[in-house]
C-alpha cells in the first residue's frame, strides 16, 4: 500500500534536539526550494514594519517564492473573544491547501534556534510539500482547527509577540535559514 504525500506531510515534523547545534542537518546538501506563504492576522501594518517585510521578501525571492497572506483579525465583527477566534479559524482554515505543511506560530510551541528552522524549511522542501504555511494568530492566538491541522507548533520567543513583531522575527529567521541551508553568509 503506497503512503500518499499528504499522509506524509500529516506527520508531526521532529525537530533536531539541542539549542548547541551548531549547523542545520541540510547544509552543503541539496534542498528543494518550495514556495513560502506566511498568513497573518490582523489590523492593518504600520509603515515600518511593511518596509522591513518588504526588504526580506525581496532577499527570500533570491531562493524561494514567498507570499504574504493576511486575514483581517475579527472578520464578522464579533463581540465574545470565542465567536471571534472560531470566525478567524474558519478564515484561515478556508486558506489552508491539502498538501501544505502548516507551521504554527504559537508561544507553546517547539522552542526553535536558527539551525532548526533552516531543518524545517530542508525537511518540508525535500519531503514532498507543495508550500511551507506559516500562521501568525491573531490577538487571542488560533482555533482549534488550526491547531489540529497544523503539521508542528514553533515558538519564535519565549515573550509573547505581537503579530507585526512576529511577523518580522519569523520573516528575518526566514532569510537567515535559506543562508543557512545554502552555507553562505548572512547579510543584514
Amino acid at each position: 500500500m503506497a503512503v500518499s504525500p499528504i499522509a506524509s506531510l500529516n506527520s508531526k515534523l521532529s525537530l533536531p534536539s539541542g539549542k548547541q547545534q551548531q549547523q542545520s542537518k541540510f547544509t552543503g546538501q541539496s534542498v528543494r526550494a518550495i514556495p513560502i506563504r506566511i498568513l497573518t492576522v490582523g489590523k492593518n501594518r504600520s509603515q515600518g514594519v511593511q518596509l522591513i517585510v518588504d526588504e526580506y521578501m525581496k532577499k527570500l525571492k533570491n531562493y524561494c517564492s514567498v507570499d504574504d497572506v493576511r486575514i483581517k483579525s475579527n472578520p464578522k465583527n464579533a463581540r465574545d473573544v470565542v465567536a471571534q477566534i472560531e470566525h478567524e479559524d474558519i478564515a484561515v482554515m478556508g486558506l489552508i491547501r491539502p498538501d501544505e505543511w502548516v507551521v504554527m506560530l504559537d508561544e507553546r510551541g517547539h522552542d526553535v534556534g536558527s539551525e532548526q528552522m533552516a531543518s524545517l524549511i530542508g525537511d518540508a522542501g525535500n519531503k514532498g510539500a507543495s508550500s511551507l504555511l506559516f500562521c501568525i494568530g491573531g490577538p487571542y492566538g488560533h482555533g482549534r482547527q488550526l491547531r489540529e491541522r497544523a503539521n508542528i507548533s514553533v515558538k519564535l520567543s519565549s515573550l509573547v509577540l505581537n503579530h507585526e513583531i512576529a511577523l518580522v522575527v519569523l520573516i528575518e529567521q526566514l532569510y537567515r535559514g535559506w543562508t543557512i541551508l545554502k552555507g553562505q553568509k548572512y547579510h543584514h
